[in-house]
């Protein structure tokens, strides 16, 4: 099912029967004002994200519930995703007792936490090899050092030597992924808070949403997405999100943001400075977002799973996958791509 993003000047969604009607304001190519009206079948809707300044009424959010459709909140400008409004699901207290118990665990949070690393390196390994075949680049050296860093993650003795394993493989994946870049957009090194430069806002604004939509699919199997087995578990962040969403980082939010660059669907118009950073216009948001929509809907037969699937799916599919790790430790094994 789809996901409908409202990111508009102002507006209104209102229920109507099994309906949600939208109505507002929004900038066209041309930085003009155009009103707009929509109509939106809730049973057409798996998740619905709006910008901050849409008013949507009571009782569509309680059928947004019922329907157990989340509702995110997107800043008006930056790279932040406020917050969500999950749906209300069962009780699931045993299963959070064993979660808090298993993170205390340093025997389990390090065999997850080398699963996490080992396959996002491969899914670095694998993406890099896609774009130097398909731009003809020679990094036959790089390959073969994160081949050797994998099997380091995998044979990692405590969490500080995975650390470094880790780092050293994201400073040669980032050396090498920034040349595939177009030349009017360099990348020198990664900025969070604020991004310095257009690179950086693509990347952020992307690592944004993929976080919540791993915060969201955790909230629905009854897991505390706070708990972190490989990043550090700390008041205001959900760390296990962050930790499940690491193989999905060269897999949907890299390989992104060369494809809006490189494909000419993001240029210079669609940035802007604000506090110190360079933000998305409202305009650049939403031509990010479709792409990343149709990267995350897009069928493809996985040999990791060993059937058809979409991101969207497997992103749930590795939340629930945890969940039964709690019980069978190796029931949970990373998404890798093909």
């Amino acid at each position: 099912m789809p996901s409908a993003w409202i990111d508009l000047l102002r507006g209104t969604i209102r229920l109507e029967s099994k309906r949600l009607e939208l109505s507002g304001v929004l900038l066209d190519e041309q930085d003009r004002e155009v009103e707009i009206k929509r109509s939106i079948p809730l049973l057409d809707l798996d998740r619905l994200s709006v910008s901050e300044n849409i008013t949507i009424s009571g009782p569509a959010i309680a059928a947004l519930m019922r329907e157990t459709i989340p509702l995110v909140i997107i800043a008006n400008y930056g790279e932040s995703l406020l917050g969500s409004i999950q749906p209300a699901t069962p009780a699931h207290a045993q299963w959070r007792l064993r979660q808090y118990n298993l993170s205390q665990d340093t025997a389990f949070t390090l065999t997850m936490a080398r699963r996490l690393v080992a396959a996002k390196i491969y899914n670095q390994r694998r993406a890099l090899q896609r774009l130097a075949h398909t731009r003809e680049a020679q990094l036959g050296n790089t390959i073969i050092t994160l081949g050797n860093a994998i099997k380091q993650a995998e044979n990692s003795t405590g969490l500080s030597h995975l650390l470094g394993t880790e780092g050293q493989a994201a400073a040669l994946w980032f050396q090498n992924w920034a040349q595939f870049l177009p030349h009017s957009f360099p990348f020198e090194k990664r900025s969070r808070r604020p991004p310095h430069n257009p690179v950086n806002a693509i990347l952020s604004f992307t690592s944004s949403i993929l976080y919540h939509e791993m915060t969201s699919a955790l909230h629905s199997c009854g897991l505390d997405p706070g708990l972190g087995v490989y990043h550090v578990t700390e008041n205001g962040r959900w760390s296990l999100a962050l930790d499940l969403m690491e193989p999905y980082r060269p897999v949907i939010v890299e390989p992104l943001t060369i494809d809006l660059l490189s494909r000419g669907i993001l240029c210079e118009k669609h940035f802007h400075p604000q506090e110190g950073g360079i933000y998305l216009t409202p305009l650049g948001r939403k031509r990010l977002i479709l792409q990343y929509e149709k990267r995350m809907e897009r069928e493809f037969l996985s040999e990791h799973r060993g059937h058809r699937t979409t991101l969207r799916a497997q992103i749930q599919q590795d939340a629930a996958q945890f969940k039964a790790a709690l019980e069978r430790p190796d029931a949970y094994q990373p998404f890798r791509m093909n």
